[in-house]
């Protein structure tokens, strides 16, 4: 089955996510409905922003039953950054891709776990899933790069997160743009647009892409004070140093390299 987070999901944006979520047999949880009409409102979140639907597999259209195949092409990595300072897209060199495998970073905000204030709180869970690891991280992360430059795979980090401020001052990244850029990335035209080193991380981001505003792929330039960004990123780039601390005597030096850096922002 499927497990989807639904706070704002709209037809038009998730069409199938919404099919699958408003069809009988659905299990909806935290999320208000109608009193008369029982019509789910997927924009109430006076319960809980982190309200979920659960329905079947052959809800979704050509989903996948064995899910399993070839090795991939493009591996994908998801983190919601509330702090609005991550790119869209960035691409990932194999070291950066056990780095920030190992780092698992996301962010929680207000109204999904009880007792966060209003300021967003990072959260780092080891390879995206620390409670579930039985070996040590550092097994996984190599596994992950090995297998990246033995299959010639490309590796992504795509931020789903906030863009124009952080949470609560700026707005979540369009679904739109997130497609956009998954398609380029997936069917390989995001390999031939030129890119651009960011100089607070060290990855590469792509500086346009048809159908995609120019401004968004650069944070900064969807923030209105400049300065503010600047602060902010590098609040951000201490909190990833400190968190990889502990696995730097695990890595090599091509890893520790991958870290993010301020003083490329000097």
């Amino acid at each position: 089955g499927c497990y989807a987070k639904c706070i704002k999901l709209s037809k038009e944006a998730e069409p199938q996510i919404f099919a699958a979520s408003t069809r009988f047999g659905a299990v909806l949880e935290n999320v208000v409905l109608d009193e008369d009409s029982r019509v789910p409102d997927f924009d109430d979140g006076s319960k809980t922003e982190n309200t979920r639907s659960a329905y079947p597999l052959d809800y979704i259209p050509n989903a996948s039953r064995t899910g399993r195949g070839p090795h991939p092409k493009n591996v994908v990595m998801l983190a919601a950054d509330a702090f609005g300072v991550l790119p869209p897209i960035a691409k990932l060199s194999p070291a950066q891709a056990m780095y920030h495998f190992l780092s698992g970073y996301t962010a929680k905000v207000a109204g999904t776990e009880r007792g966060l204030g209003n300021e967003p709180q990072p959260e780092f869970s080891t390879c995206f899933g620390s409670p579930f690891l039985p070996l040590d991280p550092s097994v996984y992360g190599n596994m992950l790069r090995h297998l990246i430059a033995e299959h010639n795979v490309d590796c992504w980090l795509v931020n789903t997160g906030w863009t124009g401020g952080k949470y609560g001052t700026g707005s979540r990244m369009p679904i739109k743009v997130t497609r956009a850029l998954l398609t380029a990335a997936l069917d390989g035209s995001l390999r031939n647009v030129e890119f651009r080193t960011d100089k607070y991380f060290g990855f590469a981001v792509p500086t346009e892409l048809p159908g995609v505003p120019s401004e968004i792929l650069d944070p900064v330039n969807t923030w209105k004070d400049k300065a503010e960004f600047d602060k902010t990123a590098r609040a951000l780039v201490g909190m990833f140093q400190k968190n990889f601390a502990k696995f730097e005597a695990q890595v090599d030096a091509d890893v520790r390299a991958a870290a993010p850096d301020v003083s490329l922002a000097a």
